[in-house]
């Protein structure tokens, strides 16, 4: 594989769909949350995305049954009160390098204009660093209006104090200039264990604002499948480094998202 592809597993028809982008990152918050609403409000998976900037290994998971590093979309029709669109991106890993992310997201946000995509929302994690009492959710915004509308759902708007790394930012500035709105929800958390807690308080926010009718209770057993799975993934990845000489820490790209 010499570049990022997307085989499409079924053709669909959508109508101006809303994006939803929730890769692994800090806490895994956002993919917490988007596995849950695909699996609570039965999104179909329709195209997955593979490079060769994702990391250079595969999962074993149950049964010796082999997974690819991926990233897949799912999508879901006239969802909620509003009866929107949505394409959902989840996956288990996001690019290792600055070309690599640039190349990915580069694709999905190709991917995604044809679908007619006007709102992009990426959701992810804040990492404190330290226990969080109560859990905020801290937002950004591409427009003024969109930044007023995250106030209202008492959302504390970020004030330059760094930027949004990954995947979770680098959507929203590519997709600005294609002429795509977008948010970034971002729920605190310490960063160094899976934080449903911070989940739950971005799916709070994010059902508020797109008007989804969402179970939310279920979302702590949720967290303890991601558990297991990110605890596989962290001796893989240690394994891969020590064969690699590579230090602890040096390939991570300290994602926000």
């Amino acid at each position: 594989m010499k570049k990022t592809i997307i085989n499409l597993l079924e053709e669909v028809e959508l109508n101006e769909p809303i994006f939803i982008e929730a890769l692994p990152g800090i806490g895994h918050v956002g993919k917490l949350v988007a596995e849950h609403l695909i699996h609570e409000l039965g999104a179909t998976k329709f195209a997955e995305l593979y490079s060769p900037s994702f990391p250079p290994q595969v999962f074993v998971g149950e049964n010796g049954i082999i997974e690819p590093m991926s990233n897949e979309f799912y999508f879901l029709k006239s969802a909620g009160e509003d009866e929107k669109d949505y394409i959902i991106l989840i996956g288990n890993t996001q690019g290792l390098s600055p070309e690599g992310q640039y190349d990915i997201c580069g694709a999905i946000i190709d991917f995604v204009d044809k679908y007619g995509v006007k709102d992009i929302y990426t959701l992810g994690g804040l990492g404190t660093g330290q226990h969080v009492e109560k859990t905020k959710v801290m937002g950004a915004a591409t427009t003024k209006e969109l930044a007023s509308m995250l106030e209202e759902h008492d959302v504390k708007l970020r004030s330059a104090d760094g930027g949004i790394i990954g995947a979770s930012g680098l959507l929203l500035g590519l997709g600005m200039s294609r002429g795509m709105r977008g948010v970034c929800l971002m729920g605190e958390t310490p960063g160094y264990f899976i934080d449903a807690d911070a989940s739950k308080a971005v799916l709070n926010t994010l059902i508020s604002i797109l008007k989804l009718d969402v179970d939310v209770a279920k979302l702590e057993e949720r967290a303890e499948e991601t558990r297991k799975m990110i605890s596989k993934a962290q001796q893989m990845e240690q394994e891969m480094a020590e064969r690699m000489h590579i230090a602890p820490g040096e390939e991570d790209l300290r994602y926000i998202g």
